[in-house]
């Protein structure tokens, strides 16, 4: 069975940072693109960061949305199965749930054109991130 577990989420003050994770367990994991979307209250979800499979020179090409890429940097470790999500100098309007996502057939950057409404392989089911002013 397959599963992608988030961690690292928590509450944290304004410029503050935080690392979240997702270990995914019963895929090959270095087959798959990853990847992070988030969600606030009564908004769509919308991308994060995304980490294509990985080449022969190592970790894959990473793609951002444009207003996050300054602070965020997303990371992936195939021998852990696991991608990350440093997210440094938070702000109250990042506080949403992130959900990791990871899709065989897709590029980083292709999630980000494709945005939520894609039919990924699999998604995580969330970690509550918060920013307190």
């Amino acid at each position: 069975q397959v599963q992608l577990a988030e961690s690292g989420g928590g509450l944290v003050q304004a410029g503050g940072s935080l690392r979240l994770a997702c270990a995914a367990s019963g895929l090959s994991f270095s087959s798959f693109a990853a990847g992070w979307f988030r969600q606030t209250a009564g908004k769509e979800r919308e991308f994060v960061a995304g980490v294509s499979i990985s080449g022969s020179r190592g970790s894959g090409s990473a793609y951002y949305a444009d207003s996050l890429k300054d602070r965020f940097t997303i990371s992936r470790d195939n021998a852990k199965n696991t991608v990350y999500l440093q997210m440094n100098s938070l702000k109250p309007e990042d506080t949403a749930i992130y959900y990791c996502v990871a899709d065989s057939g897709v590029t980083a950057q292709a999630m980000s054109v494709m945005g939520p409404d894609y039919e990924y392989d699999y998604w995580g089911q969330g970690t509550q991130v918060t920013v307190s002013s």
